[in-house]
């Protein structure tokens, strides 16, 4: 990849995630961190968990098998993905919107009784727009396999801005119902820009190899990923018993360095994939072994130099921004101190997106599950110790702990294996741990 690729494509990513980032900060200066905004965020908790490990697995599992797949053969297993995903989100919507009763306000304990009857309702919403957003992740893997990266990037931005207009436009008249349909809005406008990629229209072919050797690999990574991707889930559970607002503050804070690790996603570790994939394919462990230390260096120094940023000026910072409308000062500091207690969620997130996607490339699905089913039950003993100890703070600083503790243990098991391969080449790739 070109720097002026992966300029461009840093720079469309961070378009993206600054409308995205206006679009939550209208939300809770328009209403104000509260009751609203408090059920509006939670209630986006379990369907953004569904995505992130099934979408998130995809994009690692698809690129590298689509990668090697040319013309027919690439446009019927693109459609045999979509499909099997349309099918398997279709049916999962339907079965957890008609249970919303019973599991929704499970996940949010301490919400009163009229808070979380408003939960159920956002969530209802939010589920509609996950199937969107799943079938837009097997069409973004297939224009990644394609190494087409820009328009990847570019349609989320052009969906956002509509959405934003949607939301501008009703909140003053719907209320926090508007912030939800203008999500569902925006997955949708974003699944239709990417639609091009599949061509003529193919029937399911549950007899392909592609599709029978993704599912191989996919099945370690969603058992793995549903445990210990419930981060989030647990999070919300724990912040809905403590004081109102302060779920909306660790929920912005947790999105801030979820939008810079996205930009590194997009970046840095999306379009690595292909590239790594093709040298793993051909042995070529020590470039394979450089490009990936490489990245890895640089989102280190980038998230360092944020952080940096956040500890010195980050609080002026969060004045201008937020300092109006409905937000307090007493809720700026706090909201400034969980930023800087998430600084390993950044670093440690980020060096994780590197070194996990290095592992996928070169087709080892088991490590980096293994690594981050264990770093996160250890993370669970934490966050509930944290939350007694430091309420919402506590947690913030949970999340840091185990996930530095992830990317050292993936960093170290990356480089043992690359050791070997390069070494002797003949051994099989996968390491198990």
């Amino acid at each position: 990849m070109t720097v002026r690729l992966a300029t461009i494509l840093g720079s469309l990513t961070g378009i993206n995630v600054l409308l995205t980032f206006i679009y939550q900060w209208y939300i809770v200066t328009i209403i104000g961190p509260g009751t609203e905004t408090d059920s509006f965020f939670a209630s986006m908790v379990v369907p953004q968990l569904i995505l992130t490990v099934v979408t998130g697995s995809l994009i690692f599992v698809l690129v590298p098998i689509l990668a090697t797949e040319q013309d027919d053969s690439f446009h019927q297993e693109t459609w045999n993905f979509f499909l099997a995903i349309g099918v398997l989100f279709s049916v999962t919507t339907v079965i957890l919107y008609l249970t919303t009763n019973y599991w929704v306000p499970m996940t949010v304990p301490g919400f009163s009784p009229h808070s979380k009857t408003l939960t159920i309702a956002l969530t209802k919403i939010q589920l509609v727009g996950m199937l969107f957003t799943a079938l837009a992740g097997v069409l973004g893997a297939a224009y990644n396999a394609k190494q087409q990266f820009v328009w990847v990037s570019l349609s989320p931005v052009f969906s956002t801005i509509i959405g934003l207009i949607f939301l501008v436009c009703l909140l003053p008249r719907m209320g926090v119902m508007a912030a939800a349909w203008a999500m569902v809005l925006k997955m949708f406008i974003q699944m239709a820009l990417l639609l091009p990629i599949l061509g003529k229209f193919k029937r399911l072919d549950f007899e392909s190899i592609a599709f029978k050797k993704a599912w191989t690999k996919l099945k370690p990574l969603l058992l793995g990923n549903t445990y210990s991707k419930t981060d989030q889930l647990i999070d919300r559970f724990l912040a809905s018993m403590a004081p109102m607002g302060e779920l909306s503050l660790l929920h912005l804070s947790q999105q801030i360095y979820g939008a810079g690790n996205q930009v590194i996603t997009s970046a840095i570790a999306s379009p690595m994939v292909p590239l790594l994939a093709q040298k793993a394919s051909s042995g070529e462990w020590n470039t394979f072994k450089d490009i990936s230390k490489k990245r890895l260096s640089v989102v280190v120094w980038l998230t360092g130099i944020i952080l940096l940023v956040i500890i010195v000026i980050g609080r002026p910072i969060l004045s201008v921004v937020f300092g109006h409308g409905r937000f307090l000062a007493a809720q700026l500091q706090y909201f400034w101190l969980i930023l800087i207690a998430l600084a390993g969620v950044l670093i440690g997130g980020a060096m994780g997106q590197i070194l996990s996607t290095s592992f996928y490339a070169k087709g080892n699905t088991h490590t980096p599950t293994k690594i981050g089913v264990i770093g996160f039950s250890i993370g669970i003993v934490l966050k509930l110790t944290g939350f007694n100890l430091f309420g919402v703070i506590g947690v913030a600083l949970a999340n840091s702990i185990y996930l530095f503790l992830n990317a050292f243990i993936m960093q170290y098991y990356l480089t043992k294996n690359l050791e070997i391969l390069i070494h002797a080449p003949n051994i099989v790739s996968k390491t198990r741990f």
